[in-house]
């Protein structure tokens, strides 16, 4: 589990409380009731994450500096701590379970498919949890051109005969986004990181799909109510 001190758009959101819990016990939490993991590390600066973690049974792996600025991607600070996990095993690593401090619309059901899965189809170099949201699609987005006016993001003709497009948001199928909430991947995409897919190289080429609902990495106060909701859905009680 990866997680930094400070945040911009939501400060002290790793540790921000839901339902009594801080928002990184939730992963740890799914870690540790799974019947696959064998051990679990967080990979942070901030002290107060180290404390509500040290209570799960973690090792630590201590973030160098240019990892834990606004402008670090998730990319190299996963890849680092996989390097400092390999060298902290002599044992062969089969699988890698990646999770966020601030995505806790988790639980260890998710974590144990998106392992069976991969066990299953060796052809997969990934299996990730998504949600739906068709809400979102890439149809309906828009940027601001530089006179002031929306523009598509993504051109029209990227979806087909721009005259059979509509407002339904359903229209185009189901739109899966991948929600953060959970990556189980093989080594070889954090040992081959630039072959990895963007936006999230580190899921590989082939990414299988982890069916959930409403999950998300929290970067803002406003999506706790719909956290909270996952939560009470999935069985968590507050504390």
């Amino acid at each position: 589990m990866i997680g930094r001190k400070g945040s911009r758009g939501f400060p002290g959101k790793n540790t921000y409380k839901v339902l009594g819990r801080a928002l990184c016990e939730y992963p740890l939490i799914a870690a540790k009731k799974s019947k696959f993991i064998d051990k679990i590390y967080v990979a942070t600066d901030c002290n107060k994450i180290k404390k509500i973690s040290s209570k799960y049974n973690v090792e630590f792996i201590d973030r160098p500096k240019k990892l834990n600025t606004n402008k670090a991607l998730a990319d190299h600070a996963f890849e680092y701590s996989y390097e400092q996990v390999k060298k902290k095993n002599t044992k062969k690593i089969e699988l890698v379970v990646l999770l966020f401090a601030n995505a806790p619309t988790i639980n260890f059901k998710l974590i144990d498919q998106g392992i069976t899965l991969l066990k299953k189809k060796k052809s997969f170099d990934s299996a990730v949890s998504t949600s739906v949201y068709n809400m979102w699609s890439p149809l309906r987005a828009r940027k601001l051109a530089s006179d002031g006016s929306l523009k598509p993001f993504v051109n029209f003709n990227y979806f087909g005969n721009p005259k059979t497009l509509n407002c339904d948001r359903d229209s185009q199928g189901d739109i899966h986004f991948a929600d953060m909430s959970l990556s189980v991947v093989r080594p070889k995409c954090l040992e081959n990181l630039k072959d990895g897919l963007l936006p999230q190289r580190w899921m590989g080429k082939k990414i299988m799909p982890i069916r959930s609902w409403g999950g998300c990495d929290v970067d803002y106060k406003w999506q706790i109510p719909g956290v909270e909701h996952w939560l009470i859905t999935n069985g968590f009680k507050r504390k």
